[in-house]
């Protein structure tokens, strides 16, 4: 869900590929692929001279990390409200197409007594944006056709990058931003909120325990009706939507294949050690024809709809390199309750979170974990009963989930699992270490969109996927969130709670936000060079005081 500016140059990912039908952003052009005995083998291109992968990427501790946000219209601004709360965070930068929705966020800044924040709007004003030399990350929320624009602007003037979901639409973005975090050793980052949720962290914590056995079987998905919200997103006023119907009924319309998949691949794709071991090699995609979809969009222009390429309902079943299965579906069209699936089949047990939250291991397998079951029936025919469910969900409670949880439920953000995400991401920046998720989780996660429409176009052929790691996945030993010494993380947090706390100090003493706000209410423009001067003024002095704070 996001909302800024589309860019002219858009049209340039509707081009047709192959024997596809053309306007379907999410067929690449570039995208290279033949035939091998029933299999669309997708090409993997050769990495180019003097690139490196960037598994287990670390880069140098950055004690207090100044960001920036570009597109701030329905997810951006929750991001800034919870960046205010985590320590040793300076918000430089906020950027959106509409003036007016970037000044709005300056309220989460003023309520949590940390300085303004420069303001971007505009076609291209992210492009100023990325040039300042004091940002260290830019974090992109805007819609899903710019995601990759201004992520790649971001990465080329050497920020690391952090992008909404779904972060990259076809293959070729997704090379784009492999080539770019390679070449230039930064972080590009999937904003994938749903592998910090309580059920799925606990989960992976118990697999990688062993409390499932062998993980042979995953599902995940999107299923959410969005009825309610389509409305509700951006409609650009550049005549590119004629119909008003906003960018995310637009894109769908437009484009085939599982469009949204990283929600319910993200967490199933960690427990599989994808890329860490494993390997997606082939997938088949099968979708509905649109029903509702091409319904919702006659009566909402009035005219005939003569093509809704999304089909209502998406399934894609993926085959591992480890003889693993994942299903993975989408729809936002069908009347249901919401439901990311995600499930897992192992050996020994089985997890499950929706409609039923549950866990089903047999009484030899729980007591093989250090559990001893309390009733003598537990069986894997069935979930065990709430007490040992509680019982075994304490004993494995992520330790993530140990640090965060509870500042996370109070923040909030889809239940607080979007502030983990956040805080998360700061913590590795600070203490320079691998971020929980890189640039080939966010291909591989992606690319379902472009591989999907392939095969569908091509009656539900298999289609081989590229490796995105070039020929890198099984160096990396299974899936593992990065930590700092415990003296060390300590060490840090302290810098960063002194660092809020001295900008804090100095934003109140110097007046920063009365002299903003008399920047905006000048009069004239003499007025407002006299009020800019002297903003700028008690700025420099109050960047100084923190400075000279922290050397303390």
């Amino acid at each position: 869900m996001k909302l800024v500016k589309c860019f002219a140059f858009a049209f340039a990912a509707m081009l047709t590929l192959g024997t596809s039908i053309a306007n379907a952003q999410s067929l690449s052009p570039t995208t290279k692929w033949h035939w091998d005995k029933g299999t669309i083998v997708v090409d993997t291109p050769e990495r180019p001279a003097g690139q490196q992968d960037v598994l287990n990427l670390t880069a140098p501790k950055i004690q207090n990390v100044r960001v920036a946000f570009v597109g701030l219209g329905m997810r951006g601004p929750g991001a800034v409200e919870r960046f205010c709360h985590i320590p040793g965070v300076q918000i430089v930068a906020l950027c959106d197409y509409v003036p007016e929705r970037a000044e709005a966020c300056q309220k989460y800044l003023q309520k949590a007594g940390l300085a303004p924040a420069a303001i971007y709007s505009g076609e291209k004003g992210y492009e100023e944006l990325c040039k300042r030399s004091d940002i260290d990350l830019v974090y992109v929320a805007t819609d899903w056709d710019h995601h990759v624009p201004v992520a790649k602007c971001a990465l080329e003037n050497g920020k690391h990058t952090a992008i909404e979901v779904p972060s990259a639409m076809n293959l070729q973005e997704c090379w784009d931003l492999i080539n770019l975090s390679e070449k230039n050793r930064k972080h590009c980052m999937i904003l994938e909120n749903c592998c910090y949720d309580w059920f799925e962290m606990n989960t992976l914590n118990m697999a990688q325990h062993g409390v499932f056995g062998e993980v042979i079987r995953a599902q995940g998905a999107y299923i959410h009706n969005l009825d309610d919200f389509w409305d509700y997103y951006w409609k650009n006023p550049n005549g590119s939507d004629p119909g008003k119907l906003g960018w995310r009924m637009k894109y769908n319309m437009e484009n085939r294949g599982d469009v949204y998949a990283t929600h319910g691949l993200g967490p199933v794709a960690q427990a599989l050690d994808i890329h860490r071991g494993d390997r997606m090699t082939t997938l088949v995609a099968m979708d509905t024809k649109s029903f509702h979809g091409k319904e919702y969009v006659e009566k909402k222009t009035g005219k005939e709809c003569k093509e809704f390429r999304n089909g209502d309902h998406t399934t894609t079943l993926i085959r591992t390199a480890n003889g693993k299965v994942i299903e993975i579906q989408h729809n936002v069209m069908t009347p249901q309750p919401y439901n990311r699936l995600y499930q897992l089949t192992g050996t020994k047990g089985f997890a499950n979170k929706y409609p039923t939250e549950g866990y089903a291991v047999d009484a030899k397998q729980l007591a093989a974990t250090g559990h001893q079951p309390k009733v003598d029936n537990l069986s894997s025919h069935g979930f065990m009963p709430d007490a040992e469910k509680q019982a075994l969900e304490a004993q494995y409670q992520h330790p993530i989930l140990k640090k965060y949880g509870a500042m996370a439920k109070e923040v909030g953000g889809h239940g607080g699992m979007d502030f983990i995400m956040d805080a998360r991401m700061v913590y590795c920046l600070q203490n320079g270490l691998p971020l929980d998720m890189d640039v080939y989780d966010l291909a591989e996660w992606c690319s379902l969109a472009e591989l999907g429409a392939l095969s569908m176009d091509n009656n539900c052929a298999s289609v081989a996927f590229p490796d995105f790691t070039r020929g890198n996945w099984n160096k990396v030993k299974g899936y593992k969130h990065a930590y700092a010494p415990e003296a060390e993380e300590k060490a840090v947090e302290e810098a960063a709670k002194a660092f809020t706390a001295a900008q804090k100090e100095a934003t109140a003493k110097q007046n920063l936000w009365s002299l903003y706000d008399a920047v905006k209410q000048a009069k004239d423009a003499k007025a407002k060079a006299k009020a800019q001067k002297a903003y700028d003024k008690a700025a420099a002095k109050a960047n100084a005081a923190v400075a000279k704070a922290l050397k303390k």
